[in-house]
């Protein structure tokens, strides 16, 4: 059961709506707060905007201590970046316009899952539950535009999420010109510059706050909407993110700009898996020759590094074994080409969605099989100065 609290009838009615009409609407904070006294598993209570914004601040902070397990969500007519952080400091959990009926029964939904996972920790006594999950990171890098790196970014988290592999995040790291909404078709209520103003308080809850659903059950944190945001994004609030998504999901799933600036190079040291896209054109080879030599410069671990060649049907007099043995790196998948890709994108699905029988789809799919998804024991397998470098940061650092 929800409880909300709300002043307009109209609002009761609009929030009912959304959440259904076993949610338990209460006259006032003093009515809630003996509700919460009498109902111990009570998971989530809604805070409709009626209900003053100072008061909501501070029975969240009250219950993020008594009660860590409950979801605060507070419902605004108006958001902005100050309101979103305020909230976050005080331990709200969401917030949500107060419009986005869809964005409510969905920010309602996870809190009950956060509340009951929480429970199992605590039933289980494990007092740091993101210290035990550590998740794959997996980036995808092209030094040449064009290439199809958001489609395979897009694909390979739709991919991972629809095999039921486990929970999934898509990272939008192209910050000026980041395209994951778009070819999702995810209308987002907040980008990754909303978290600029959390500053330290940035945790699991107020990263969950910032992302957008998709129907495949990949959470994304898109690109800001405004190319000028990027600027107030540094590489320590990207460091931040990155960890806490590792922690918070099983897969984590990064796209990225065409160059290797600071956010990249983070993105890499905390990756289990790189994929390096290129297709069968001199000028995209010849970048990626080139980021192959300067990630062997900065000492960065071959065993990471994966070559993808999209449209690699591609009939342009250029061999495979040829391209080999020019990059001395083996390649790991062949894409081919489809038209089916770019009808899927301009419907905002991903082809392994779409069409799980294309070609495209099943050397995707396999990539994801052969490369990305391992066993629990699989990361015993890595020498222990490799998982010690990895966790450590020492690409960064150099």
């Amino acid at each position: 059961m929800t409880a909300i609290v709300e002043f307009d009838p109209i609002g009761v009615e609009s929030i009912k709506g959304a959440l259904g009409q076993d949610a338990l609407v209460l006259p006032g904070l003093d009515a809630l707060k003996a509700h919460l006294d009498s109902n111990p598993f009570e998971d989530s209570v809604v805070l409709g905007p009626s209900v003053d914004q100072q008061e909501v601040f501070e029975l969240a902070e009250q219950l993020r201590v008594t009660r860590p397990s409950l979801g605060v969500v507070m419902v605004r007519r108006r958001i902005d970046t100050t309101v979103l952080a305020d909230a976050l400091r005080a331990g709200v959990r969401e917030v949500i316009q107060d419009r986005d009926l869809a964005g409510l029964a969905a920010a309602v939904r996870r809190q009950r899952e956060i509340a009951a996972r929480l429970r199992e920790q605590l039933e289980r006594g494990d007092s740091s539950p993101q210290q035990a999950q550590h998740g794959r990171v997996v980036t995808v890098f092209s030094a040449k535009g064009g290439c199809g790196k958001t489609t395979m970014a897009t694909n390979i988290a739709t991919g991972l999420a629809i095999s039921g592999r486990g929970s999934v995040a898509l990272l939008d790291l192209d910050l000026a010109f980041g395209d994951v909404a778009i070819a999702l078709q995810l209308f987002p209520s907040h980008t990754i510059a909303d978290a600029v103003g959390i500053g330290d308080e940035l945790d699991g809850a107020a990263v969950r706050s910032l992302l957008t659903a998709h129907r495949s059950g990949v959470q994304a944190l898109v690109a800001p909407l405004e190319p000028s945001a990027s600027d107030t994004i540094d590489v320590a609030l990207v460091q931040g993110i990155i960890d806490i998504l590792r922690a918070e999901f099983d897969y984590v799933v990064i796209d990225t700009p065409p160059a290797l600036d600071d956010n990249v190079l983070a993105a890499f040291d905390r990756s289990d898996v790189v994929a390096l896209l290129a297709t069968l054109d001199i000028p995209a080879l010849k970048n990626l020759k080139l980021t192959l030599e300067t990630l062997d410069l900065i000492g960065y671990p071959r065993e990471r590094l994966r070559v993808v060649l999209n449209r690699a049907d591609s009939k342009v007099g250029l061999a495979l074994s040829e391209v080999e043995k020019t990059l001395k790196t083996p390649i790991s998948a062949q894409v081919p080409s489809s038209r089916d890709v770019p009808a899927s994108t301009n419907r905002g699905v991903a082809i392994v969605m779409d069409d799980p029988k294309s070609p495209v789809s099943v050397a995707i799919q396999s990539f994801i099989e052969e490369h990305i998804v391992v066993t629990p024991s699989s990361d015993d397998a890595i020498p222990a100065q490799m998982r010690n470098d990895r966790r450590s940061g020492r690409l960064w650092r150099r």
